[in-house]
C-alpha cells in the first residue's frame, strides 16, 4: 500500500455527518462534525470563557449552529444565528448538541507506539 499524496488528502471527503429526525420541527436535519479549524475556534472560545464565565452562555446552540448543514454540506446558520437558535426547545437543541459533539470530538484512547511503527 502506497502513501497518500497531498492531493488525495485534500480531496478526501472525511467529514462525518448524521441525519437526525426532529419530530418537534416536523422533519430531519443533517448534523456534520466540525472541521479542524472550527474545532480549534470552539476550543479557543472555551479557554477564553474561563476568564469570563458569561461567554459559555448558549454554548449548545452555538455548536448546533455550526454543525447543521444542508444536503450539500453548507451551513444552515451563521454564528450570529445561534442566539435565535438558542430560543428553540432545549431538549431539541440538547439532542442535536450531543450528536454534533460526538461527530466533532470523538473520544479516543491515546495512541500506542505513536510514531514508532516502521
Amino acid at each position: 500500500m502506497g502513501y497518500l499524496t497531498r492531493e488525495e488528502i485534500l480531496q478526501a471527503r472525511d467529514l462525518a455527518y448524521e441525519d437526525v429526525e426532529v419530530p418537534e420541527w416536523g422533519g430531519t436535519v443533517r448534523v456534520r462534525g466540525l472541521m479542524a479549524y472550527e474545532r480549534d475556534e470552539l476550543e479557543l472560545e472555551a479557554l477564553e470563557a474561563q476568564k469570563k464565565p458569561t461567554a459559555v452562555r448558549n454554548v449548545r446552540a452555538r455548536l448546533v449552529a455550526r454543525c447543521l448543514v444542508n444536503a450539500e454540506g453548507k451551513r444552515l446558520f451563521t454564528d450570529a444565528d445561534a442566539e435565535e437558535l438558542g430560543k428553540k426547545h432545549g431538549a431539541v437543541i440538547d439532542r442535536l448538541f450531543w450528536v454534533a459533539q460526538r461527530l466533532s470530538m470523538p473520544q479516543q484512547d491515546e495512541p500506542k507506539n505513536f510514531g514508532t511503527e516502521r
